[in-house]
């Protein structure tokens, strides 16, 4: 079966924009739209997809405060969602993580994160948009001598480094000339090694150990 997508923007040139990128992976299904917040947690509720991409200025309640409603900690059984905004500020990331969303992502990012992103939420990952995992990373003050594991390979190593830099997958499996599944074996791998959870994590542990600046 498909990702079941449900998108809430109260731009309908937005939400067609979405729908065409989504529609045309054979593994994305569009379920459903809504304008507004208090549209999108009734569709969403109705529909349970499995990935709401949320916008967070709608009229009514925000995103945030459906993302809350949908995904918060007081939530039994919580959606997967990502927000999807043109507002590239801080404040606005912590407070969508702070209820919930599974990823971050700005409207100008691009189909293939917005691909990513969808499928990363579909799997109960996270994904946010590089541009902002770089300036947080920013603060993050690396360890005097870098620590990496014996562990790790040197083609998991090259996968580390670009994933912090990011790319997507699609964008990794291009530079290392090999398939989308050693990607993500690489991922998995990495991920287990680490002791990461995300993409995010990833990012963060290279951050930190030096492997990008």
């Amino acid at each position: 079966m498909g990702i079941r997508v449900l998108i809430a923007d109260d731009q309908a040139m937005i939400r067609t924009g979405f729908r065409l990128i989504l529609s045309a992976e054979d593994d994305i299904e569009v379920v459903g739209e809504a304008a507004d917040g208090e549209t999108a947690i009734r569709e969403a509720l109705r529909l349970r997809p499995d990935v709401t991409l949320m916008d967070i200025r709608m009229p009514g309640i925000d995103g945030i405060e459906a993302t809350r409603m949908l995904a918060g900690e007081a939530v039994g059984s919580p959606l997967a969602v990502v927000i999807v905004t043109t507002y590239d500020l801080d404040a606005n990331l912590h407070a969508a993580l702070r209820a919930g969303a599974l990823g971050f992502l700005l409207k100008d990012a691009g189909p293939a994160l917005l691909v990513e992103a969808v499928r990363a939420a579909a799997d109960g990952d996270s994904l946010v948009s590089p541009s902002m995992t770089r300036r947080l990373l920013s603060d993050l003050p690396p360890p005097p001598e870098p620590d990496l594991p014996d562990s790790l390979t040197s083609r998991e190593t090259d996968v580390v480094r670009l994933v912090a830099q990011g790319r997507t997958n699609a964008e990794i499996t291009s530079e290392l000339v090999v398939s989308m599944s050693t990607v993500k074996t690489h991922l998995s791998s990495v991920q287990r090694k680490l002791g990461a959870r995300n993409r995010t994590e990833i990012a963060i542990w290279a951050w930190r150990h030096r492997l990008v600046h």
